[in-house]
């Protein structure tokens, strides 16, 4: 349900939030010694969770609460989109719905498997509603119909592009969006 979104306004403000986060999370704690790292010198790409300002701050409180810790997303969409899929380690800053900053995360795993074979514990751990994988299937089966930017509709059986995260450094609080 959380496919990100870019956000392509406020880059001053993800400028400074990106010169905070990767102080606070210790991208290139050697970088007196060793020089710039890559992952800490490129600024990594900016997006809410959802399709909505309103669902892009519902699920970021979750993530800032520490409850959602995983994603999700039609593979079909990246495909429609052109885009290529999340990798493990890589970097992305999680906005609110205005596009305002909040976490900086990092991929720990990516894997994709067919709709219905989503596990329990993936459902729990993207946090929502009673986190139960049937209250998953519910809301997701929902998003994917409603917002997918791809044309082969629904199926039980359609990729999806699960992915799992770390927070490295969060601002602000679970109270977002106001």
């Amino acid at each position: 349900m959380d496919a990100p979104e870019p956000v392509t306004e406020g880059s001053s403000m993800i400028d400074s939030f990106w010169r905070v986060a990767r102080m606070r999370a210790k991208l290139n704690p050697t970088g007196y010694y060793t020089g710039e790292r890559p992952l800490a010198s490129l600024r990594p790409p900016a997006w809410a969770f959802g399709a909505t300002p309103e669902q892009a701050d519902e699920l970021l409180a979750l993530v800032l609460s520490g409850s959602k810790t995983a994603t999700s997303g039609a593979l079909w969409d990246y495909e429609a989109d052109g885009e290529a899929l999340p990798t493990p380690g890589a970097l992305g800053i999680v906005t609110d719905g205005r596009g305002v900053p909040h976490a900086l995360i990092v991929t720990t795993q990516v894997e994709v498997v067919p709709f219905d074979e989503v596990s329990a514990e993936h459902a729990y751990l993207e946090g929502e509603g009673d986190r139960s994988l049937a209250t998953w299937r519910d809301v997701h089966e929902r998003f994917f119909t409603e917002h997918a930017v791809h044309s082969r509709g629904f199926r039980p059986d359609m990729p999806v592009v699960l992915q799992r995260f770390a927070v490295l450094y969060s601002q602000g609080s679970a109270d977002v969006g106001s």
